[in-house]
């Protein structure tokens, strides 16, 4: 009997969520991943991994894996394809898009892609060469309003400085150890809490965290810009702010404080049903606990209040003297290597072709990103206002789980739009849709450079463990491919592995040098601000933000109320009285991926919303009961569990729930989408276009 080949260990970057980041050792038998552990030297995961991670196996081979190009054959949802070669494939792609840009101009041309995904610099690489201003992503609502708002304020994106050992932690709607989100790891806020820290969460709904607190601020969704402001204002009016910061680093405070007369704890408690005194105790402990530092999460971001809680978190941070302090907030900067910008061509894009963003002019912070909110694609795709946009390329997105306003999404890619190209890993509801449909490799199939997007300091070589299964391709290959197609040869690289080697130039490596080494990192140098000031036109922190003004935005922070609330008029409220927020982290899911899993799915087999039991019982609502949730734009069935960790007036239900096991074309996509009841229409937040998915109004039935 022959042997097999012997058992080899490959360290590489978990990538099984879309934040992804964790360092892993892949165990490989005879070609195939076997097993996976973690990396314990790793500085970001510090040896950490999830059930996501090894449940990666299971799916590697899995039947609804994509393995060949496929253009559909007759009409859209109806499940009919034919298989085509590579060549023939992208040939197509390039054609229809070159020539709906003859005919219609770039911008016609919509790219889009999923959360956080590590091919983005191809993609805005290919939009930008090729000329279109558009890309679609779920950042007008996640993550990306901190980064524009910072950037408004002429800085970057302070991250939690975990191994400084914050004495104080306020984690702000980030459910921190299950989200694991980008740059920092769950495992590090756990490490610091084992040490002592004291904790204060704000979360309208119960956790592992919450139960953990010195102080919980169960605050009503959508009002997190209120709260922080009522914290604000106990921290300047009780003399609590960092005096040196404030005259040497600010401009507009005197303005600002101003401002916070209009939230004091009693009209904050009427407006979050925080009480007061909490608000007190909270921003107290906040402001004098040294050093402190805000973990804050992408709940804040959806609603209209979007930037303005961003704007007011960042205040936070900043007045209380924990700004780019160890153990504070700090502004780590860019990984080693060829800035993300440049290697995306942003300044091949002409000023012609980036004055025609879809949106720019009603969304001015999300522009200066380049970033667009949905909702201004399917008017263009609808109505061609202000121009007709006839094709969408989309990569790792499965959009009619993951947009809001979903019937609307399914209007769109079932009969409006002209030609769309959907790239994945499996077939979903999305896929089914298409026109052509690519097959995209795992993160187990595919080298790269990891983290290079994020700004915690650090990259990581993600080495490739296993050959792609069936002719699948990773999405930097088909990117790097579609671009040369296009006419941009001279732009791309004959082989995908010497962009690897140009990213790294700057740092002196190679790509075959650097996937021998563990990282590469820049080393943080704090109080930045002390030597360089600040990067707006007074170089110092505006608390008064003239840009928004002259944008025809509020300067100051402030709150107001969603447009779906307990405000709402009386025969609204009778029909739709509890207020829904959604998306709840799911631990077994990332968004709507991972459905597929046997072992994921066992223990999670069902889209779950939870009632608090007083609002249950008086609805006939037992635990586990299916019931129906009724918003003005229709209603989805979910499994009730009771919890009495919302409040009574509150129900939660999960995010991004379809069932694979029903099969194509329709995948029972609407039967279970909560985002068939979030809307899309303005008004939205006025700088970033953010959706209101927290804070809408319901009602649940029992089946």
């Amino acid at each position: 009997m022959s042997m097999g080949k012997p058992q080899e260990r490959i360290r590489t970057i978990c990538r099984a969520c879309g934040h992804g980041g964790c360092g892993v050792y892949v165990a490989v038998e005879n070609g195939q991943p076997v097993k996976i552990h973690a990396d314990w030297d790793n500085p970001v995961s510090k040896g950490y991994t999830c059930k996501k991670a090894h449940a990666a196996l299971e799916l590697q081979h899995h039947p609804d894996r994509l393995l060949h190009p496929m253009q559909r054959v007759g009409a859209r949802g109806e499940g009919k394809w034919q298989r085509l070669p590579w060549d023939d494939a992208l040939g197509i792609v390039a054609e229809r898009l070159s020539r709906i840009k003859a005919e219609s101009g770039a911008e016609s041309v919509v790219f889009g892609h999923g959360t956080g995904r590590d091919f983005h610099r191809f993609l805005y690489r290919v939009a930008n060469l090729f000329g279109t201003p558009n890309v679609l992503t779920p950042g007008h609502m996640c993550y990306l309003p901190r980064i524009a708002v910072c950037k408004a304020l002429g800085m970057d994106i302070p991250l939690v400085d975990y191994d400084n050992q914050p004495k104080c932690v306020l984690v702000w709607g980030s459910n921190h150890l299950i989200s694991n989100p980008d740059e920092n790891k769950g495992i590090n806020l756990a490490k610091t809490m084992q040490a002592g820290t004291r904790l204060i969460v704000v979360d309208p709904r119960r956790n592992r965290l919450t139960d953990k607190a010195e102080l919980w601020l169960q605050v009503r969704p959508g009002t997190d810009s209120a709260l922080a402001l009522g914290m604000l204002h106990v921290i300047v009016k009780e003399g609590l702010c960092d005096r040196e910061f404030v005259a040497n680093h600010t401009t507009g405070f005197d303005q600002f404080r101003r401002r916070l007369d209009d939230y004091p704890p009693d009209v904050v408690e009427r407006i979050t049903w925080v009480p007061a005194e909490k608000i007190v105790a909270a921003a107290r402990i906040y402001a004098t606990i040294k050093p402190a530092a805000l973990q804050w999460g992408v709940g804040v971001e959806q609603n209209v209040n979007c930037v303005d809680a961003d704007r007011a978190l960042i205040y936070l941070v900043a007045l209380t003297g924990n700004l780019d302090v160890p153990g504070g907030n700090v502004i780590f900067g860019i990984p080693p290597g060829l800035p993300r910008a440049k290697f995306s061509s942003f300044d091949a894009l002409p000023e012609t072709q980036r004055a025609k963003m879809l949106g720019a002019d009603r969304y001015r912070l999300g522009a200066t990103i380049n970033r667009i909110t949905p909702h201004v694609v399917w008017d263009a795709i609808e109505h061609g206002d202000p121009y007709p946009v006839r094709s969408l390329v989309v990569f790792a997105s499965n959009s009619l789980m993951a947009r809001e306003n979903a019937r609307r999404v399914y209007e769109i890619l079932s009969k409006r739009i002209e030609f769309f190209v959907a790239a994945d890993i499996f077939r979903t509801p999305t896929t089914e849709l298409a026109d052509v449909v690519l097959p995209a490799a795992t993160w187990l199939e595919h080298d790269n450079i990891a983290d290079y997007w994020k700004v915690h300091g650090y990259i990581f070589p993600r080495n490739k463990v296993v050959e792609p299964a069936g002719e699948a391709r990773s999405d930097h290959v088909i990117l790097n491919e579609l671009g040369r197609k296009l006419g941009f040869a001279d732009q791309f690289w004959e082989h995908y592995e010497d962009s690897l080697d140009y990213i790294l130039a700057p740092a002196g490596v190679t790509w075959q040098q650097f996937k021998q080494m563990p990282w590469l990192q820049n080393k943080p140098v704090y109080r930045k601000h002390e030597r360089q000031g600040f990067r707006s036109a007074s170089g110092k922190l505006d608390l008064y933000l003239q840009q928004y003004a002259d944008w025809g935005y509020d300067p100051l922070p402030g709150f107001v109320e969603p447009p779906e609330s307990p405000a709402r008029e009386p025969e609204f409220l009778e029909q739709y009285p509890l207020i829904l927020t959604t998306g709840t982290r799911i631990f077994n899911y990332f968004g709507s991926e991972h459905r597929q899993s046997p072992t994921l799915r066992k223990t999670h087999p069902d889209p779950l919303v939870e009632l608090h039991p007083e609002a249950a019982a008086a609805r006939g609502i037992a635990d586990g009961d299916w019931v129906r949730i009724r918003s003005p734009r229709g209603e989805v069935r979910m499994r009730a569990r009771l919890f009495d960790g919302v409040d009574p007036r509150v129900v939660s239900a999960e995010f991004g729930w379809w069932f694979p096991e029903k099969g194509p074309p329709d995948y029972g996509w609407s039967e279970s989408n909560i985002n068939v009841l979030t809307d899309d229409a303005p008004p939205l937040d006025p700088g970033m276009g953010a959706t209101n998915l927290k804070g809408l109004m319901c009602e649940v039935v029992k089946e």
